[in-house]
Formats: structure tokens, sequence, C-alpha cells
């Protein structure tokens, strides 16, 4: 493992306030434990498993009430059969006319996904969909590993355990057991974002770099790595170690070489990729696609899913703002907020934003900090809080996938 730089102190953990005095006024919330051997993960990791795999029983029962193939659209839903068809035939060989007319093709889709399934599939007797399924789980629980360990970094045991239950249950937490790209994306932004706070600069970059080759918002992860470097750069005035710039170099080069790579295979290297991305109506418009969507919303109504759509990415932008307030370190409010810019200044289907807030998991430190203090003074109002929260997000989750119509 590479060796640990100074660590800003902008990243040193704080103490969260202890209980006042009274019948409760021994119990004390874990102090964070900085840098050393984190604690209590395995619980955290049993209950962000044991929500998840409710919410996939959720989806099978929902199936099986309708009389759907149980398991069939966990695996092949939408996005997922462009990746399975990536794996299986490589790109350049599926096109689809959109009803508009735009020439939609796989390049659009970004290839470290298919790859693994592809690879996996070559050594295990596994079909691409179930292959796709195993790396999606996996990935999901290394993501939740990757939050507690930046919670615990951060806030101690409590926060981190907090952390990783409310992001096992947001509304949307369905996507990260779908064969969706989310949960590859998650747990490589979550352990990039770890090694920045310890100070492992080539390995944060390394990660960044993967992210950027998993999903299009990839370059989300660059960012944070490199304004941190720099911050870190500033700090010291000049005098950072070798490992920092390379790490900061390596973090943007796995996107800007898919990006390169769509051009050059299009023929026009630097714009080809966003002509690609144009054809799925998938551009940054300064937020005038969301001003129209609104517009739709309150003029004509949009049943379910819409409704909760702009009440999740609301609340994203809100929560941001509590995140700046709490002044974490920077590389969290740099992810955090590239993400909410995308979700609320980029085009596309709305029912899709709250999926391309998923892997933005800092924005969950203000609430599990509260609902941390809430465990520790009144255990049984956080455990109301919580439990309606998994309801939601299990009965959610199973709407989307299972009976809504509406893009994942």
């Amino acid at each position: 493992m590479p060796k640990v730089d100074a660590v800003s102190t902008s990243s040193v953990p704080r103490p969260e306030p202890t209980a006042p005095s009274g019948p409760l006024g021994r119990l004390r919330p874990p102090r964070p434990a900085g840098p050393g051997r984190p604690q209590g993960v395995l619980p955290a990791l049993a209950l962000f498993a044991a929500v998840r795999l409710a919410g996939i029983l959720a989806v099978i029962l929902t199936n099986a009430l309708r009389g759907h193939p149980l398991v069939r659209n966990l695996a092949h839903s939408w996005d997922s059969r462009w990746y399975l068809h990536i794996a299986t035939h490589g790109y350049g060989r599926l096109v689809w006319i959109s009803p508009e007319g735009a020439v939609q093709t796989d390049w659009a889709f970004f290839p470290l996904y298919p790859a693994l399934i592809r690879a996996l599939t070559a050594v295990l007797p596994l079909t691409p969909g179930r292959s796709a399924l195993l790396i999606a789980w996996t990935a999901a629980v290394v993501a939740a590993y990757g939050v507690y360990l930046v919670g615990h970094h951060l806030y101690g045991r409590g926060v981190a355990t907090t952390l990783v239950a409310l992001w096992a249950a947001l509304p949307h937490a369905v996507e990260l057991t779908i064969a969706y790209t989310e949960s590859l994306f998650a747990a490589l932004a979550a352990w990039a974002l770890y090694c920045v706070l310890r100070g492992r600069w080539l390995w944060a970059g390394a990660l960044a770099a993967l992210a950027g080759l998993a999903r299009p918002s990839g370059f989300a992860v660059a960012v944070a790595v490199v304004l941190a470097a720099g911050h870190q750069v500033l700090r010291q005035r000049g005098r950072a170690p070798v490992r920092l710039w390379a790490g900061a170099l390596l973090a943007p080069v796995g996107w800007t070489a898919f990006v390169l790579w769509v051009g050059n295979r299009t023929g026009d290297l630097l714009g080809g990729y966003f002509t690609v991305q144009r054809a799925w109506d998938s551009r940054f418009d300064f937020g005038a696609d969301s001003v129209r969507f609104l517009k739709a919303l309150f003029l004509h109504g949009g049943g379910v899913v819409y409704p909760a759509a702009l009440l999740i990415v609301a609340s994203g932008v809100l929560l941001f703002v509590l995140l700046c307030l709490d002044r974490p370190p920077p590389a969290l409010v740099a992810f955090s907020g590239v993400l909410v810019l995308l979700a609320v200044g980029g085009s596309g289907s709305f029912s899709s934003k709250p999926r391309f807030l998923l892997p933005a998991f800092p924005l969950l430190v203000p609430v599990a900090r509260a609902l941390a203090r809430t465990w520790w003074l009144r255990p049984p109002a956080a455990m109301v809080v919580y439990g309606a929260l998994t309801l939601v997000s299990l009965l959610f989750g199973a709407y989307v996938t299972v009976v809504a119509h509406s893009p994942l």
C-alpha cells in the first residue's frame, strides 16, 4: 500500500456532542476514531445487506403478484440490456432509432461494467445477466464498506453506521441491486474519497480513473481528487509529494480516454462523444429541461414517479446546502456538488435523476449525524424514523422496478 501522506486539517475528525446529564447522561455517541482501524463495520454491512435483500424480495414478490418473471427485470431493465449486449457482442453492434428520429448507439455507455460482465462470464458458468447482478450486488457491499470508512474516519462509529443505514434505505436504493452501474460507481467513488482523506493519492487517482470508465458522471470523482490535491498543495505552499501530483494527473485519465475513443470512432475526436450523448437527450443545458419538466408536471401532473423524483432531487439540493454548512473535507463537497449540478442542470428523463444522485452518499452526512444523536438520546424515535424510511424504500423500489413504466 502507498505510504500515507499528511492529512489536511479539514479532514480531522470532529467529536459528536455528548448526551446531556440525566438518565441518559452516561450514554455518549462514539468518538471519531480517525485513521486507525475502523470498528463496527460488520454490523453496518449486515444491516445494509438485510435492507437491500428485503428490497430484492419486495421486487420478486411484486413480480409474483403481477404474474411477471420473478427476477428478470432485475437484470434486463432499460439500460441493463445495453450493458449486457455490449458485454456479449462489443461496441458498435447495437443502434436504436428513438421515436423522435435520433440515432442512439451503444457508444453512450461506458465500458467498465460490461467489461467486468464479460470477464466474469469467461471464468464462471454464468449467463451475462447473472454475472451482471453478481457484480452489482458485490459492488454494493463494497460501496457500503467505503461509505462506512468515510463516515468512521470523520465522525466515528455511530455516524458511520447511520450513514450506511440511510444510504441503504433511500427511496431509489433499489437501483443498487439491479444490473446498473450505480453500485460499481459508488464503490469506486467511496473508496477514492476515503483514500483522499487518508492521503493515499495514488490509490485515489487510480480509483478515480476507474470511476471515469464506469459512468458518464464518473468525472465527478476526478474533480474531487484534483480539487482536494490542489487544496493540499496550497496548504503546503507547493511542497507536495510526487505521489500527490501523480494521483491528481491520473484521476481524469479513464473518463478522458473513453471520451476520446468514442470521438475517434465517430470521426470527431473532441466532439463525437457529446454528439452521441445528445442523441440520447443527455446534455448539460443549465436546467432548461428541468424547468420544462416542472412546468409540465404542475400543468398536467405526473403520477407517482415524477413527483417523487422531483422531491428526491429537491431534497438533494437542500442536503447539499446542509453539507456545505457542515464544512466537511473539500473532496466530499466537490464530489457531491458535481453530481447535484448534473442532476439539476442536465437534460433527460427526470425519472432517472434520483439514480444520478444515488452515489452522492456525502449528502446524507448531516442527516446521519442528526439521526445518530437521536438514537443515543431517544432510540425508539430513531427506530420509528428509520423503519418508516425503510418501508418507503421497499415499496417505492418495487413500484418503480415492476409497476411503473418510467425510465430508471
